[in-house]
Protein backbone atom coordinates (compact mmCIF):
# COMPACT_ATOMS: atom_id res chain seq x y z
CA UNK A 1 0.00 0.00 0.00
CA UNK A 2 1.15 3.28 -1.00
CA UNK A 3 2.04 5.35 1.89
CA UNK A 4 0.62 9.35 2.20
CA UNK A 5 2.36 11.56 2.72
CA UNK A 6 1.78 15.40 3.22
CA UNK A 7 1.71 17.90 -0.14
CA UNK A 8 5.30 19.47 0.59
CA UNK A 9 6.76 16.52 2.06
CA UNK A 10 6.03 14.65 -1.36
CA UNK A 11 7.19 17.65 -3.45
CA UNK A 12 10.18 17.31 -1.76
CA UNK A 13 10.26 13.46 -2.20
CA UNK A 14 10.15 14.13 -6.52
CA UNK A 15 12.50 16.92 -6.28
CA UNK A 16 15.11 15.09 -4.11
CA UNK A 17 14.83 12.20 -6.44
CA UNK A 18 14.65 14.32 -9.60
CA UNK A 19 18.16 16.17 -8.68
CA UNK A 20 19.49 12.74 -7.54
CA UNK A 21 18.70 11.62 -11.32
CA UNK A 22 19.68 15.26 -12.81
CA UNK A 23 23.08 15.20 -11.22
CA UNK A 24 24.38 11.78 -12.27
CA UNK A 25 22.10 10.45 -15.24
CA UNK A 26 21.78 14.09 -16.63
CA UNK A 27 18.77 16.72 -17.15
CA UNK A 28 18.45 15.29 -20.69
CA UNK A 29 18.45 11.83 -20.26
CA UNK A 30 16.16 11.95 -17.29
CA UNK A 31 12.56 11.12 -17.68
CA UNK A 32 9.64 11.53 -16.00
CA UNK A 33 9.49 8.22 -16.11
CA UNK A 34 11.99 7.45 -14.05
CA UNK A 35 11.56 9.83 -11.40
CA UNK A 36 7.80 7.98 -11.06
CA UNK A 37 9.41 4.85 -10.69
CA UNK A 38 12.20 5.97 -8.02
CA UNK A 39 9.34 7.39 -6.46
CA UNK A 40 6.61 5.24 -6.27
CA UNK A 41 4.18 7.45 -7.63
CA UNK A 42 1.61 7.45 -10.39
CA UNK A 43 1.71 9.66 -13.39
CA UNK A 44 -1.23 11.69 -11.70
CA UNK A 45 0.14 12.42 -8.90
CA UNK A 46 3.47 13.92 -10.63
CA UNK A 47 1.01 15.92 -12.52
CA UNK A 48 -0.60 17.19 -9.27
CA UNK A 49 2.81 19.16 -8.40
CA UNK A 50 4.55 19.52 -11.20
CA UNK A 51 3.34 20.23 -15.19
CA UNK A 52 6.71 18.88 -16.93
CA UNK A 53 10.27 18.26 -16.18
CA UNK A 54 11.30 21.64 -17.02
CA UNK A 55 9.35 22.85 -14.42
CA UNK A 56 10.61 20.30 -11.97
CA UNK A 57 14.22 21.39 -13.15
CA UNK A 58 13.21 25.30 -11.89
CA UNK A 59 11.89 23.74 -8.79
CA UNK A 60 15.42 21.76 -8.26
CA UNK A 61 17.38 25.00 -9.13
CA UNK A 62 15.04 27.51 -6.86
CA UNK A 63 15.90 25.39 -4.26
CA UNK A 64 19.92 25.08 -5.12
CA UNK A 65 20.06 29.01 -5.14
CA UNK A 66 17.93 29.19 -2.17
CA UNK A 67 20.32 28.05 0.02
CA UNK A 68 23.33 30.65 -0.55
CA UNK A 69 20.62 33.47 -0.74
CA UNK A 70 19.16 33.01 2.41
CA UNK A 71 22.51 32.88 4.19
CA UNK A 72 23.39 36.06 2.00
CA UNK A 73 20.06 37.42 3.76
CA UNK A 74 20.75 36.72 6.99
CA UNK A 75 24.41 38.03 6.75
CA UNK A 76 22.78 41.38 5.06
CA UNK A 77 20.29 41.81 7.93
CA UNK A 78 22.83 41.52 10.74
CA UNK A 79 23.09 45.24 12.36
CA UNK A 80 26.14 44.51 13.89
CA UNK A 81 28.42 44.16 10.68
CA UNK A 82 29.85 47.02 8.36
CA UNK A 83 28.84 46.84 4.65
CA UNK A 84 32.63 45.32 3.54
CA UNK A 85 32.57 42.76 6.24
CA UNK A 86 29.20 41.61 5.13
CA UNK A 87 30.29 41.27 1.38
CA UNK A 88 32.97 39.37 2.87
CA UNK A 89 30.48 36.86 4.35
CA UNK A 90 28.40 36.55 1.52
CA UNK A 91 30.75 35.41 -0.57
CA UNK A 92 32.05 32.37 1.40
CA UNK A 93 28.60 31.93 2.30
CA UNK A 94 28.52 30.88 -1.73
CA UNK A 95 31.21 28.36 -1.84
CA UNK A 96 30.33 24.91 -2.67
CA UNK A 97 30.89 23.16 0.86
CA UNK A 98 28.41 25.34 2.36
CA UNK A 99 25.11 23.45 2.47
CA UNK A 100 26.54 20.57 0.75
CA UNK A 101 26.67 22.33 -2.59
CA UNK A 102 29.40 20.94 -4.18
CA UNK A 103 28.49 18.02 -5.87
CA UNK A 104 25.91 19.67 -7.10
CA UNK A 105 27.86 22.21 -9.02
CA UNK A 106 30.24 19.66 -10.05
CA UNK A 107 27.89 17.70 -12.01
CA UNK A 108 26.34 20.93 -13.12
CA UNK A 109 29.80 21.49 -14.88
CA UNK A 110 28.63 18.05 -17.13
CA UNK A 111 27.56 18.73 -20.99
CA UNK A 112 24.34 17.06 -20.49
CA UNK A 113 23.48 19.71 -17.82
CA UNK A 114 24.14 22.66 -19.42
CA UNK A 115 20.16 23.75 -19.53
CA UNK A 116 20.63 23.70 -15.95
CA UNK A 117 23.72 25.58 -15.23
CA UNK A 118 22.78 28.37 -17.62
CA UNK A 119 19.78 28.13 -15.60
CA UNK A 120 21.41 28.21 -12.23
CA UNK A 121 23.96 31.29 -13.24
CA UNK A 122 20.69 32.97 -13.90
CA UNK A 123 18.75 32.95 -10.99
CA UNK A 124 21.55 33.17 -8.69
CA UNK A 125 22.41 36.59 -10.49
CA UNK A 126 18.34 37.44 -10.05
CA UNK A 127 18.18 36.46 -6.52
CA UNK A 128 21.12 37.85 -5.17
CA UNK A 129 21.51 41.09 -6.87
CA UNK A 130 18.74 42.64 -4.57
CA UNK A 131 20.82 41.57 -1.34
CA UNK A 132 23.72 42.79 -2.54
CA UNK A 133 22.40 46.07 -3.69
CA UNK A 134 21.11 46.82 -0.21
CA UNK A 135 24.57 45.97 1.27
CA UNK A 136 25.84 48.45 -1.50
CA UNK A 137 23.65 50.65 0.07
CA UNK A 138 24.78 50.67 3.39
CA UNK A 139 28.45 50.44 2.07
CA UNK A 140 27.27 54.22 0.37
CA UNK A 141 25.53 55.70 3.76
CA UNK A 142 28.85 54.38 6.06
CA UNK A 143 31.18 56.21 3.58
CA UNK A 144 32.93 52.39 2.49
CA UNK A 145 31.55 52.98 -1.38
CA UNK A 146 30.88 55.33 -3.77
CA UNK A 147 28.96 54.83 -6.79
CA UNK A 148 25.57 56.15 -8.13
CA UNK A 149 23.89 53.11 -9.75
CA UNK A 150 24.62 50.19 -6.74
CA UNK A 151 21.99 48.46 -8.63
CA UNK A 152 22.91 48.35 -11.94
CA UNK A 153 26.97 47.78 -10.37
CA UNK A 154 26.38 44.68 -8.58
CA UNK A 155 24.68 43.24 -11.67
CA UNK A 156 27.35 43.63 -14.13
CA UNK A 157 29.89 42.29 -11.22
CA UNK A 158 27.72 39.07 -10.78
CA UNK A 159 27.71 38.39 -14.63
CA UNK A 160 31.23 38.71 -15.06
CA UNK A 161 32.44 36.80 -12.38
CA UNK A 162 29.82 33.89 -12.32
CA UNK A 163 30.06 33.94 -16.39
CA UNK A 164 33.45 34.43 -17.36
CA UNK A 165 35.77 32.53 -13.98
CA UNK A 166 33.12 29.84 -14.39
CA UNK A 167 35.27 26.79 -14.99
CA UNK A 168 32.17 24.40 -16.26
CA UNK A 169 32.14 27.12 -19.40
CA UNK A 170 35.93 28.16 -19.86
CA UNK A 171 38.44 26.08 -19.46
CA UNK A 172 41.21 28.77 -18.11
CA UNK A 173 45.31 28.04 -17.31
CA UNK A 174 45.53 28.32 -13.34
CA UNK A 175 47.46 31.87 -14.22
CA UNK A 176 44.96 33.05 -16.82
CA UNK A 177 42.48 32.78 -13.98
CA UNK A 178 44.70 34.24 -11.18
CA UNK A 179 45.40 37.37 -13.86
CA UNK A 180 41.35 37.39 -14.29
CA UNK A 181 40.90 37.24 -10.72
CA UNK A 182 43.44 40.09 -9.64
CA UNK A 183 41.65 42.24 -12.25
CA UNK A 184 37.98 41.41 -11.03
CA UNK A 185 39.46 43.10 -7.84
CA UNK A 186 40.44 45.99 -9.46
CA UNK A 187 36.71 46.20 -10.88
CA UNK A 188 35.36 45.90 -7.91
CA UNK A 189 37.14 48.63 -5.85
CA UNK A 190 36.97 50.89 -8.85
CA UNK A 191 33.07 50.81 -9.75
CA UNK A 192 32.24 50.72 -5.84
CA UNK A 193 34.91 53.64 -5.39
CA UNK A 194 36.04 51.12 -2.45
CA UNK A 195 39.84 51.84 -1.03
CA UNK A 196 42.35 49.70 -2.57
CA UNK A 197 42.95 46.24 -1.50
CA UNK A 198 39.70 46.08 0.69
CA UNK A 199 38.54 43.17 -1.61
CA UNK A 200 42.06 41.19 -1.66
CA UNK A 201 40.24 38.88 0.14
CA UNK A 202 38.79 37.23 -3.18
CA UNK A 203 42.58 36.23 -4.20
CA UNK A 204 43.13 34.12 -0.94
CA UNK A 205 39.95 32.54 -1.02
CA UNK A 206 40.48 31.81 -5.44
CA UNK A 207 44.38 30.10 -4.31
CA UNK A 208 42.28 28.12 -1.88
CA UNK A 209 39.80 26.66 -4.22
CA UNK A 210 42.42 25.90 -6.67
CA UNK A 211 44.22 23.69 -4.13
CA UNK A 212 44.63 20.27 -4.78
CA UNK A 213 43.86 21.25 -8.42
Amino acid sequence: MRSIKNPEERRNEILDVAEMFFTTKGYSKTTIKDILNEVGIAKGTFYYYFQSKEEVMDAVITRFVETGVKAAKVIASDPNLKAPEKIFRIIMAQTPEVGGKEKMIEELHQVDNAEMHQKSLVETILHLTPVLTEVIEQGISEGAFKTPYPKETVEFLLVGSQFLLDEGIFKWEPHDLMQKAIALVHIIETTLGAEPGSFAYILGRYDQSQEGK
